[in-house]
Order: C-alpha cells, then structure tokens, then sequence
C-alpha cells in the first residue's frame, strides 16, 4: 500500500494505484463499522466541564427541572414581619424580581457555603464571588495579587510567553493569561515586564530552588488543564508546596480549577495540601455544571492579606465590577482606606458573607448551583469519591488506547494526563494530507453531534448525538478534547471512544467517496439495515394449517363467513386454500399456503394429517393439538391461553423447547371475555328480580306507589370484587367493575402491584386476601404451566375452599377462564351453606356421540346444575369464541405472526422459549387491551396532533397543579381555582381520554 491518501499538489491524479488505495480505505473503514454503531454515552455533553446533571435524555432533563423547583419551594420560605413561615417563593417569583436581600442573600451565601464544604476548601481560606467567567476570576486575581510597589515581586506564569515560538500556534485564547499581565506591567506607571517569567511549555513547574533563585513569589497555573488535558504530576505537585512552606507569607500560588476540581489525581493528603495551601480560581458555571457565568477566587489567608496590603497604594485601577476591596467609608471611595472585609467574600468561619456583590446576579443560577451541587453529592458521594472517579476514567482512557492503533493520547506523560480533560489525535498511516485529516475530523464530529454525514450519493446518515462539542483547542496536540470527569461512569468513557473511533470510520468513508467520485468513481446507497432480511427459502412452498374458524358471522352460503382473513393473506402475498392439503408438488414456490380445515376438532382427526410434519406451521383457537403433531415452523393460538398447543414441536402448551416457536394473540378476545363475565354478573347485581316485575307489569298487576316496597335491592356501586389474576382479561374485569364504581381488589404476583394500585385498584398479596370481605369473585389466571411430575396444572383450584371461606355469604362467583381454576367441591359446599349463592362456569364440554359421556373442564360442573337450579349458569367456553369481530382480527394478526416467524425468523407474543436461530419481535396488543409498550406509544406519537395535544395537555395541568400547590393562602387558592378550575378539569378529561384512545394505560412492558 502507498504511504497514505495524498493526491499530488497539481495536476489531477492519474495513478491507479492510488484509487486503489482509496478504495483500500474505505472497504476497511466499511469493515470496521459494519456492526453497526456502539452503545450510545448516556450524556452526550462532553464539552460542559468535568461535572454535569448526567440527564440522560430530553424527559430527564424536564424532569429535573421540575425537581429543582420543587426543593426551592421547600427550602426557601416567605417569613412574615413576626418570623411565621407564610409559604414559599417559587421560581418565577424569584426569577422576576429577587435578586437583593431576602431571600437573594440567602441563595447566595448557601452556595457559598456548600461549595465551599463540598470541595474540601479548609475553614481558614475564604472565598469571593464575581461576574464572569474563567478569564474573570484569572484577571481578579492577576489584579489584587501583583503591584508595581514591590520590585523584588517576581511571577511565574506556567504558559509560553505570548507570541513566542511555542504560543503562536495557539491563538489568541490561550496567550490570553500571559498577555493581561505583560499590559498589566506594560501600561502602569513602574511597570516592569522582566519580573514576568514564562514556561517553556505548559503542565510544568520549576524547583522549589529555581524558583527561589528566579525570586518567584507568585506562581500561575492557568488554562493547561482545560485546554491542553494536562494535570500537574503528583512530584511538581509536591514541588509547588515545598516552595511555598519555604515562605508562606511571600509565596503565593493561584492555580486555575476550571477543570481541576474533583479531578485531582494526587492522592487526598496531597489534595488535602492543595486546598489549604493553593489560592484556586474556576467559572463555576463549567467546574459545577451551572447556567450563569460567575468565577469563584479562594484566598490563603496570606493571600488575603496580600490583597489587602497590594490596595493600600493601588498599582491600577481596578473595574468596579472586579474589585475586592471596598471602600471602608461610603463617602470616600477615593480617598478612604479599602478592605477586602467589605468585599464580595465569604468567610466559612462566620458562614457570612463579609460585603454585598456590586452587580445584579441571577439568583436562580445561584439556587441551581446548590441544587446541582447537593445531586451530585447524593449521586457520588464527597469529593474524594469523586476525584477517585475522575483516575478511574483516566485509567480507562489509558487502557483502551493502549489496545488502539488508530488513536492515541495527546498528552505523552501518564502522570500528566488529565483525570477531568482528555486530548485524542487520530494518527491514520492512510491519510497523510493535513487537508483530508481535517476533512475527515470535521466530518466525524459531524456525526458524533446531531448533524449527520451525507454521501455523495446523496445518502444521509443520521447524526449519532453522542459527543456534543469535541473540538480541541488550537495549537494542542488533539483532534478532539472532552471532559471525562468524576460524575461520569466509567463505561460512559468507553461509549465514547468506541463512538470515536466508529464516528471517524464513517466520515473517512464519506470523505474518501467524495475525492473519489471527482475521478468518476461512484457507489451505490447501501441499505443501511433499514429493510429487514428474508431468511425464508424461495425454492420452498410453505403450508400453514388454519384448523378453526376465522369468522363467525354467517354468509350468504349458511356456513361462518372467513373472507376478510382469506383477503388478508392474500393482500400479504399468501395463498389461501379452502381445501385440504393434496399435491403438495403443483404448490407454487416462495409462497406461504395457508390450507383452512375449521371443523377439525379432536385429536384422532388431526393426527393423522400431521404426525409427519405435513404442514409447517398451525393456526389454532379452540382445537387441542396433540403431542405428536409436527409443525417445523411453528404455531399460533388465536387468544391468551395457549393450553391446547400441546405439540411437541414447542415444547407443549407452555412453549418450553422444541425447535419451533409458540406464539398467541393476547387481548383480541379480553374485552368480549370480561364483558360476557360481567354480563353474568349483572343478572343478579343488582338483585333486582326483573323477570318478575316484568311479568307483574304486563299482566297490569303491579302498583307503583303500593307494590316497590316489597322488592328492595342494593346498588352495584360501593360492593367489593376480588379479582384473581391481572391479565388482559382480568384487568379488563376489573375496568369494566371499577367503572360500575365497584372496590376493585386485584391479586397478582408482586411485581404487578405499583401497577395494580396506579390504576386505583386494590393489591391482594393472596387470593385469599382479595376474596375476603368480597361480594364478587372472578378468576382469571389462565391453568398456568403443567407440573410434570404430579400431572397437574398450576393454577389448578386456585379458588379453593379457604378462598371462599374469605367470601362475604350470598357472594357470587364467576368462573369464565379455566374450568380447573375453581375447586368444584368446595363450590359445592360453599352454596350448600349460603356463602356462594349464585355461580357462573363458561368451560370446556365435550359429549361422547355415541354414548352421551360428559367429560372436559365443565363436567364436575353439571351435577351441581342439578342440585342448584336457578342458582348455577353453565356455558360451554362461550363467552370469547363467539364474536365475530376479535376472533377476525386476532385470526389476521395469527397470520401476520406465522408470516413473520417464516420470512423473517423474527417471532411476536412469544409464549415460552425462544428457538434458536429467531430472534423477538416483541408484543403485539388491541390498544388498551393488556400491557402498554414501546410499540403503542411509537403508534401514539404517528398519530397526527397525538403528541402535540398530549404535551399541551400535561403541561396546562403542570402548570396549574404547581399554582395550586404552592398557593399560601386560602385566599390565593380560591383565586387560582376561580381563574383555572374549569380548565383543569376540562384538561384532565381531554387528557384521559386521549390516554384511553392511544392505549396508553394499564402496566407497561
């Protein structure tokens, strides 16, 4: 291969070879990224400062803000003339108008104090607050610190003299430092620039000795950090306070912290030193992750009296918005002595401010500090941990690159690497011209930011929104800078170079089409993974066998009426068959056949048509299908319960092996279910005994006003129903029951429960629990899985005789899911002793044709008929396999699924183990009906104006709600109510009915 990709400086590239060397390129870049891209970082923002909120998205972010103003509105309190507690201020109140006295001061000196408490800062080093930023808190110090009065003052100012050699390349920023403080020298009346001294290069610091002998007695640490991803080495470190225990009243150190702290890697005794002993200056906006540009300046207490001294006889005027010292007498800010007690400091000692600030600042960046600072608190820990973290992600940094041929570390020296800012270059041997590189950078950040790439074919790729703000700083040794701070989790660091290196694969790939497509060289748009993949076998004829009826409505032939699933497997490219399975030869290849035989119904007359694997896949609804059953491709259950699924091919009925898959149509016949339940319940709740009336009235033999009293009933509002199981069905018993305004009490597994009770239901731990006290019972678990050894099911008696002992007497219970779920014996003597007095059964019944045997779920059932006329209804499992319209499109959705599970081995409403070699293609629900999931607020949000009137919805309520809660007094309550009541309330049920409407209700999953 050539030495890189690097067209000749003229005339146009003829060579071949050198094509060739860029489609080298960019088949490797292809290669490296065709796994698609890497797992997201969970925060984008890496350009921000070592500490942010880590929101991971847009509703987190809201979601916070939310919780900031809930803790202002806890800790900030209006106090009446008498000291009484009124209410408290909100953020728009605070946001308006406060920004002097209470509660503005108080904002301010909390965040003094928990700033000042959190990093560590030493009681004895107080703290000034400004407006600005970095280059503020640098130019305070730079302005109190030096004086033209003390010719023996020396400065060290660790960056390279400005328009030197080594700055130049470096732009204005970075020679900034240096610059302010030659002008400094350079326009005050005996100033003297030779006492200025600069570093060669930046990050180091000169004995302790050369120091003394240079007679430094101010050391700057400005800006190499932030900008160059340097730290000091533990060993200058050490250095730095060696030279300032050697005169600590002279020798000064002010170090720049905008992203040093909680990131010092020195160990805590040494951080320990630094605090105490080091003067530190940040914009905390960027040290803290805050909104508003202020600096904070510790000072020793040397340092402070320094200032203090530098102010008696003034080098240069200082701007007013800078100064420390204030005039000691109002009226003399001339001519009056000046103190940096009456500055805008903090004194940790008092806890108090020592001055008021000069300039209005943003109380609420003030508020948000405390807030974000006391999170991080809460998320890390104390700033130990944190600088802990801060080496840990350095060692990350420092192990992934060292496994890495593409990329490596600005910043040579392992100790001076930055635990809070990393430099990363690309060092690519294909791409040798510096024009290509930046290309190629720019390009990648392009596409780790929200932007994107397009091709020159004009594909676009999708920004990855990963790495927000990467740029490194001119004249550093870096293709891309990021904070990698303490707050981040260490496998956000490698999220972000594993999106690096992929980032500029993909631009290299899109840079290279471009050169290349100027010498005629094009490619077609690849797919992208948008389409999926088919997997099924074109040389094959698939066979589906349908062995229920899918309509049943009659036509106009007499028999249930199928053509709307016949028109759907036709529109979805399947053949429909409404004969059995003959020559299988003359079938048409690549087609799925689905063969309809719905009067098939037991056992003996399947078998035989499928012992061999004749047909590759089944659909079922209410037909058993025995073991020895063979269907390769694997099978669907029109409804919830998948019982009568009993082929070997999936494992049986709970779809526990087999190399087929087992899937259902959950939630198609829930509603028709529940509502045929509480139709049985209705005709005794409420008791009203309508048949007789009806007949008294007809004949004209009952009075109104004479005969009512003689038949007083109860209402169905108020009476309690416990229901067993939260399952699309039983969840929509229990809808239907809540909206009669029953007291719904729900049993489920424990993992429902927060589910269970966001619905207004009551969680019963036991089914006992949710029959006692109940006046209603109704089951609806389903069998649950079959115990091999004891041959019996789970769920079998679930409703057993100390269930219905909980009962209140005269319950009714309604059994509309499983025959087995009710103990028949114990129903017997429950409505022998009056504790039941009413029961409906819907199960399973099966009549022997030639010797009239009753056998199936429903025959311990039918002696009780007997014994209990009028007071047993017995159905045939009726209640779901009668309507019309859910078995259609459950029956269409089954068709879908097979569809899917054959083209393209992607398996929806799995129901037990996935087979090798498919993968899940997640649930599939009647909006409403059962869980809500990803796939119904993804529908929701298409919805046009859905998410619009969502939004607008929940913000009004928001809004108002926030009025009403934080309201002091009754007074102002009644005003907002007055003003918003109706709104509110027209909000709310224009939002749940929306809510209902998308289906966005019930629990998730």
């Amino acid at each position: 291969m050539p030495d890189g990709l690097a067209w000749p400086k003229t005339g146009r590239p003829r060579v071949k070879q050198e094509l060739k060397t860029f489609q080298t390129a960019r088949d490797e870049s292809l290669a490296a990224t065709a796994g698609g891209p890497p797992p997201r970082t969970i925060n984008p923002f890496f350009g921000v400062g070592p500490i942010t909120d880590m929101a991971r998205d847009e509703a987190e972010n809201r979601q916070l803000r939310f919780a900031f103003e809930h803790w202002l509105e806890q800790n900030y309190r209006k106090l009446d003339d008498t000291g009484r507690n009124t209410g408290c201020f909100t953020a728009g109140e605070i946001g308006r108008s406060m920004h002097r006295g209470y509660p503005a001061d108080k904002f301010l000196l909390d965040m003094m104090r928990e700033i000042h408490r959190y990093f560590a800062f030493p009681k004895s080093n107080c703290m000034a607050v400004g407006l600005g930023g970095g280059h503020s808190g640098f130019t305070v110090a730079a302005l109190h610190f030096l004086t033209v009065n003390d010719a023996a003052q020396h400065v060290y100012v660790d960056t390279p003299a400005p328009e030197s050699g080594p700055a130049v390349a470096s732009g204005f920023f970075r020679q900034s430092w240096g610059a302010q403080i030659i002008e400094m020298m350079r326009y005050a009346r005996g100033g003297d620039e030779t006492r200025i001294h600069f570093a060669k290069a930046e990050g180091a610091i000169p004995s302790s000795d050369t120091m003394e002998r240079m007679g430094i007695k101010v050391f700057f640490g400005v800006g190499h950090e932030t900008t160059g991803a340097t730290t000091y080495a533990r060993a200058d470190i050490l250095n730095l306070l060696d030279w300032i225990d050697r005169n600590p009243a002279e020798h000064h150190a002010v170090l720049d912290a905008t992203s040093m702290l909680g990131a010092m890697p020195w160990g805590e005794d040494v951080v320990a030193q630094v605090m105490t002993k080091c003067c530190l200056f940040m914009p905390f906006q960027k040290a803290i992750g805050g909104i508003s540009g202020y600096y904070l300046l510790s000072f020793t207490p040397q340092a402070l009296a320094l200032v203090e001294e530098n102010q008696k006889t003034p080098s240069w005027a200082i701007p007013r918005q800078l100064k420390l010292a204030a005039p000691a007498d109002p009226k003399l800010p001339l001519s009056g002595a000046r103190s940096v007690k009456l500055g805008p400091i903090y004194d940790p000692q008092e806890n108090r401010m020592l001055g008021g600030v000069i300039n209005t600042f943003s109380t609420l960046a003030f508020a948000e500090t405390t807030f974000g600072l006391l999170r991080v608190e809460k998320m890390i820990g104390p700033v130990q941990e944190l600088n802990r973290r801060s080496e840990l992600n350095r060692a990350a940094i420092n192990e992934w690159m060292s496994n890495s041929q593409l990329f490596e570390l600005g910043v040579s020296n392992p100790e001076q690497r930055g635990a809070a800012v990393t430099l990363i270059r690309v060092n690519d041997p294909a791409i040798t011209d510096p024009g290509l590189h930046a290309r190629i950078i720019a390009r990648s950040k392009q596409l780790l930011s929200y932007e994107g790439i397009t091709h020159p074919g004009g594909e676009h790729e999708q920004g990855l929104d990963v790495a927000r703000y990467v740029n490194a700083f001119p004249g550093t040794p870096g293709d891309y800078r990021a904070w990698i701070g303490g707050i981040r989790p260490v496998e956000d660091i490698t999220a972000l170079l594993d999106n690096l290196k992929y980032a500029y694969h993909r631009a290299r790939i899109v840079v290279i089409e471009e050169e290349l497509a100027k010498h005629g060289v094009t490619f077609p748009a690849s797919a992208g993974g948008a389409a999926r993949t088919r997997r099924d076998d074109p040389a094959r004829a698939y066979k589906v066998l349908i062995c229920d009826y899918v309509g049943l409505k009659f036509g106009k032939d007499g028999r249930p009426d199928h053509a709307a699933v016949k028109a759907h497997v036709e529109a979805n490219g399947g053949v429909f068959h409404e004969v059995p399975l003959a020559d299988e030869a003359s079938l048409e290849k690549g087609r799925i056949h689905f063969f309809y035989q719905p009067d098939l119904s037991k056992p003996d007359e399947i078998r035989p048509l499928t012992d061999k694997g004749q047909y590759d896949a089944v659909i079922a609804a209410a037909t058993f299908l025995p073991k020895d059953s063979v269907f390769t491709e694997g099978g669907v259950r029109i409804g919830a319960g998948t019982g009568n699924m009993a082929s070997a091919s999936w494992g049986g009925g709970n779809g526990e092996g087999g190399p087929a898959p087992l899937m259902n149509t959950p939630s198609f016949n829930s509603r028709a279910t529940a509502q045929m339940g509480f139709k049985a319940l209705l005709k005794v709740l409420p008791d009203l005994p309508v048949d007789e009336m009806h007949r008294l009235t007809a004949e004209g033999q009952f009075d109104t006003g004479r005969d009512l009293k003689k038949f007083p009933t109860e209402k169905i509002e108020g009476k309690r129903i416990g229901i067993i199981g939260y399952g699309n069905i039983g969840r929509e018993m229990a809808k239907l029951a809540q909206a009669f305004g029953m007291v719904v009490a729900v049993h489920a597994r424990p993992r429902h429960r927060e589910w269970i009770q966001s619905e207004g239901f009551i969680f019963a731990s036991t089914p006992e629990e949710a029959a006692r006290g109940a006046d209603v019972i109704s089951v609806h678990t389903g069998l649950g899985p079959l115990n091999a050894a004891t041959g019996r099911y789970a769920n079998a008696n679930v409703v057993s005789a100390a269930v219905l002992r909980e009962l209140n007497d005269g319950a009714i219970l309604i059994n509309y899911d499983r025959g087995e779920c009710v103990d028949a014996t114990a129903l017997d003597e429950a409505m022998a002793a009056g504790k039941v007095r009413y029961a409906a059964v819907d199960a399973d019944l099966f009549v022997d044709a030639a010797t009239g045997a009753a056998t199936g779920p429903m025959a311990p059932y039918l002696p009780l008929g007997k014994k209990y006329p009028g007071r047993l209804e017995l159905l045939p499992h009726a209640a779901a396999d009668t309507e019309h319209v859910s078995r259609v499109e459950g029956a269409k959705q089954a068709v879908d699924q097979i569809m899917n599970a054959i083209r393209y081995r992607e398996v929806v409403n799995l129901k037990g183990d996935l087979p090798e070699g498919y993968s899940v293609g997640g649930a599939m629900t009647v909006a409403g009906v059962g869980k809500c999931s990803g796939q119904t607020i993804a529908r929701a949000l298409a919805t046009e104006g859905a998410a619009d009137a969502a939004r607008s919805g929940a913000e009004a309520m928001a809004a108002i709600w926030g009025a009403l809660a934080t309201a002091d007094t009754e007074e102002r309550r009644a005003r907002l109510i007055e003003r918003h009541g109706a709104a509110l309330t027209k909000h709310f049920n224009a939002y749940a009915t929306l809510m209902r409407q998308l289906g966005i209700e019930g629990p998730y999953g």
